[in-house]
C-alpha cells in the first residue's frame, strides 16, 4: 500500500467519497434512527428497541419475508438453470452463436417498470384472450390470484436475468481446456459424464458469483414487483422492499421503516455470506 503512486489514490478519492457519502453515512444514520420516532425531518424521542418489537409482531412484514424467500428460493435455482443451459448452447460450434448471445441478452437491458407493464399486458390481456380461443380457463384471471402473481414475477425475473446469468457462466466455460475435453471423449466418456466430471467443477467459481448475484437480486427486486402485480391481491404478492417503501412513505412511518430496512440488511448480508462461504468451500473439494 505504501508504494501506491498518487495517481492511483487520485482515482480511487471519488469512489470511497461517492460510496461514503451515499451508501455508509446514510446506513449508519439510518441505524441511529431506527430507534427512535423521527418522521423524516426531526426524532424528538429515543425508543430503544420498540420499533424492532413492533415489526416482528406485524403479520403484513412478516409475510411479505416469507414470500420474499420462497421467491428468491424459486428464481435463484430457475436462473441458474437456464443460465447454464442458454451457456452450454451458445458456446457449441454453431454459425449463430453470438446472435444468440445477443437476443438472451437483451430482456436484461430492458428496464424492470417496463418489462412489468409488458408482462402485465402477457399475462391479462395475451392470456386471456388464448383462454377465450382455447377454452382453457387455467389461463384466465392471472395476476388475480397470489399463486398466478407469484409465478408471473418468477417468469418475468427469470426471462430478464437469465442472459446476465449466462454471460458469467459463458466466461468460465470458454477457459476450460479443451485438452480435457477431448482426453474424455477419447477414453469414451458420455456427454452428462463429461459435464459432471470436467465442466460443472471447473465452472464451480462462476455458481458462487452467479448464486450471489441472484440471491441479493431477489431479495431486493422492487420495480417489477410494483409495475406487475403492485403487491396485489390484498398484498399478498407484496415483497419486502415494496413494503418497506409503503411504510415510509404511504404511512410516513420513516423510523419504522428504517428499522425494517435494517432487519432486512441482516437477512440479505447473512444469507448472501453464508452462501459465498460454503460454495467456496465447495469449489476446494471439487
Amino acid at each position: 500500500m505504501k508504494n501506491r503512486s498518487l495517481a492511483f489514490w487520485l482515482f480511487l478519492t471519488p469512489v470511497i467519497l461517492g460510496l461514503g457519502i451515499v451508501v455508509v453515512i446514510p446506513f449508519i444514520y439510518g441505524f441511529i434512527y431506527s430507534f427512535t420516532n423521527w418522521n423524516g425531518l426531526t426524532a424528538t424521542e429515543f425508543l430503544g428497541f420498540q420499533n424492532y418489537i413492533n415489526l416482528f409482531q406485524e403479520d403484513e412484514f412478516m409475510q411479505s419475508i416469507w414470500f420474499t424467500i420462497k421467491f428468491a428460493v424459486v428464481t435463484v435455482i430457475l436462473l441458474n438453470v437456464f443460465g447454464m443451459a442458454l451457456a452450454l448452447i451458445v458456446t457449441r460450434n454453431i454459425k449463430s452463436n453470438n446472435l444468440l448471445r445477443t437476443v438472451f441478452f437483451m430482456p436484461n437491458l430492458i428496464g424492470g417498470l417496463i418489462l412489468g407493464f409488458i408482462w402485465q399486458f402477457i399475462f391479462i390481456s395475451v392470456f386471456g384472450d388464448i383462454a377465450n380461443l382455447t377454452g382453457i380457463e387455467g389461463l384466465n384471471g392471472w395476476l388475480s390470484t397470489t399463486n398466478t402473481g407469484f409465478w408471473g414475477l418468477v417468469i418475468l425475473t427469470a426471462w430478464q436475468m437469465a442472459g446476465y446469468i449466462m454471460i458469467i457462466y459463458i466466461a468460465y466455460l470458454e477457459n476450460i481446456p479443451k485438452d480435457l475435453i477431448e482426453a474424455a471423449k477419447i477414453d469414451g466418456a458420455s456427454s452428462f459424464q463429461r459435464f459432471k466430471n470436467i465442466t460443472f467443477p471447473l465452472v464451480a467459481p462462476a455458481f458462487t458469483i452467479s448464486m450471489f448475484l441472484t440471491l441479493s437480486m431477489s431479495f431486493k427486486i422492487y420495480d417489477q414487483n410494483l409495475s406487475l402485480t403492485n403487491g396485489g391481491p390484498f398484498n399478498s404478492t407484496q415483497m419486502v422492499s415494496m413494503e418497506i417503501v409503503r411504510t415510509a412513505f404511504s404511512d410516513n412511518q420513516m423510523a419504522y421503516a428504517q428499522a425494517k430496512a435494517v432487519i432486512f440488511f441482516l437477512i440479505v448480508a447473512v444469507v448472501a455470506l453464508t452462501q459465498v462461504y460454503y460454495n467456496k468451500k465447495r469449489e476446494v473439494e471439487m
